[in-house]
């Protein structure tokens, strides 16, 4: 189909009639309701903040007779209310908000994005792609391109989720699909990955540190679980597809598009200047890449790690990701515009800027409740409480090994709903789970897969996932009316999915005695 006859069909612009609900479609349906009746995102973080002072209080000074497995000391919460911990929390409120990770990368981005949308880059890219990518290959495309973006951190949903919306709307198809099946596979499956990411290395730190307690020689290397991983992100792209065209479409079919047209791509034919654009954006884009490889690829790089590596979690080019992603996107997105026409000024790139950026003031108001919340539940100790007094209970029951690997998992996605940073978690469990289950003759390595597959789908079931008020912010230039509930009944099958896909993968290599990784087996024999 040419790029000039994609229109955006009117079952996107207006309801239709309602269809027969099948019994998922009803759980869907009160799922929906359920959630759009919830409080709004930023009365929830509120409510969690002051749930977590009360308790706190509650709590403090009650000997649990557990001992804190990061610092070896006895196990305790924090009371939240004395007036120290009060005046602490006034004197670092500004700073607690300022540098809430999600909240500066975002915004960061977000200028990136403002200058490829004001420019016409974004719009000119998406109808290029159209002309030679097939619709109906549309999915799993993103789906792959979520999968792939797993290397880019948590910038990849600031960047991926608005390009797949307009993708979708260019081609005809409805934006909440796009942000759908790019959103999913990046908040939901976070251990299916093609290309080896920096969480890898810390995961395997803590993995192997924990290890030693019993082997002080036992090694782990970052592609412990590789082959598992890239396995379950291979067969996760048909999976996902299925889903997303097939039980997800529907659900959307009735949702009207109705935000604002002038915000929205649309898919005019290419013209000359913009053909033009696109020629200068890429060979922009060409050289900035040519100049990063330059700067990165000696062994005595300023963006190297300690380790020497390019990935690891402590390399300058990591860190540095966000920033380096924005001059990425910028210094393309002006070559374009001064190419296109379409920039004449300084003017344009400083009004696209601030045009994308002012839609962002929901975000800037939720981000604070938000990181309040966060550090107030961190410094109270809950979280280590919980997930200690769950990893002994799992430790206690004496369970088949099968069932105590399906044990970790179970506490792994429930402890995500508090806990939600990978890190924060493994760095709780690892030295209680690695060393009980070593002692039982399960490896490090397997036990390290089990807390993977448990720690994703619950972020698509989360309604206090931090990224879901960036997600609603994203959907609702399109469909202003969309709340919570919604969002989370289109995605929540598919972290069901994901969830189920994981174990049966895991069940199902492990039982053929398939490599987890590199030099990673699923039995430790004390030496």
């Amino acid at each position: 189909m040419p790029v000039h006859e994609v229109l955006v069909p009117e079952a996107v612009t207006a309801p239709v009639a309602p269809q027969r609900r099948t019994l998922v479609g009803r759980w869907l349906d009160f799922v929906e309701r359920l959630g759009n009746r919830c409080p709004d995102p930023i009365l929830l973080f509120l409510i969690a903040f002051i749930a977590t002072w009360v308790l706190s209080h509650l709590l403090a000074g009650t000997d649990f007779g557990l001992v804190d497995p990061r610092n070896g000391t006895p196990l305790r919460v924090n009371d939240q209310l004395t007036l120290q911990s009060l005046a602490t929390f006034l004197a670092g409120m500004t700073l607690t908000y300022v540098t809430f990770p999600p909240f500066g990368m975002v915004l960061v981005m977000v200028l990136g994005v403002g200058l490829a949308e004001r420019s016409g880059l974004l719009a000119s890219a998406l109808r290029a792609v159209l002309a030679i990518a097939p619709v109906r290959l549309l999915t799993p495309l993103v789906v792959l391109a979520a999968i792939l973006a797993h290397v880019l951190s948590d910038s990849a949903i600031v960047v991926l989720l608005p390009l797949s919306a307009a993708l979708f709307h260019v081609a005809g198809r409805h934006p909440l699909l796009g942000i759908v099946a790019s959103f999913a596979p990046l908040a939901g499956l976070l251990f299916g990955s093609l290309i080896p990411q920096s969480l890898d290395a810390v995961l395997a730190g803590f993995t192997e540190g924990s290890a030693r307690v019993i082997d002080p020689t036992f090694a782990v290397t970052p592609l412990n679980n590789y082959w598992l991983a890239a396995s379950i992100a291979i067969v996760s792209v048909p999976a996902t597809w299925w889903m997303v065209d097939r039980m997800i479409a529907p659900r959307v079919a009735g949702i009207a598009v109705d935000g604002d047209p002038a915000l929205m791509p649309s898919a005019p034919p290419l013209t000359s200047r913009e053909v033009q654009g696109l020629v200068a954006a890429a060979l922009t884009s060409l050289a900035l890449f040519a100049a990063l490889a330059w700067a990165t690829w000696p062994s005595v790089s300023p963006f190297r790690g300690p380790d020497g590596t390019l990935t690891g979690a402590g390399a300058p080019l990591m860190r540095g990701l966000t920033p380096m992603l924005l001059v990425l996107a910028a210094f393309p997105s002006l070559a374009y515009g001064w190419v296109a026409g379409t920039m004449r000024t300084h003017r344009d790139a400083i009004d696209g800027m601030t045009s994308t950026m002012g839609s962002m003031s929901y975000y800037l108001v939720m981000v604070f409740f938000a990181a309040l919340f966060t550090k107030t539940f961190t410094d109270s100790n809950i979280g280590a409480l919980v997930a200690v007094t769950g990893a002994d209970l799992l430790r206690a029951s004496g369970l088949p090994s099968v069932v105590t690997i399906l044990g970790v998992i179970a506490l792994t996605f429930a402890l995500d709903v508090i806990v939600p940073s990978a890190s924060a978690k493994w760095a709780l469990l690892a030295p209680i789970l690695v060393p009980m289950l070593m002692s039982a003759g399960l490896s490090p390595h397997l036990t390290q897969a089990a807390f993977r597959i448990g720690d994703g789908p619950m972020n698509l079931m989360s309604p206090v996932f931090p990224y879901f008020p960036l997600v609603l912010a994203f959907c609702r230039r399109y469909v202003t009316t969309c709340g919570l509930g919604t969002i989370m009944a289109l995605v929540l099958p598919l972290g069901v999915m994901y969830l189920v896909l994981q174990i049966v993968m895991l069940l199902a290599w492990w039982a053929l005695g398939l490599p987890l990784g590199i030099d990673a087996g699923y039995a430790f024999t004390p030496r």
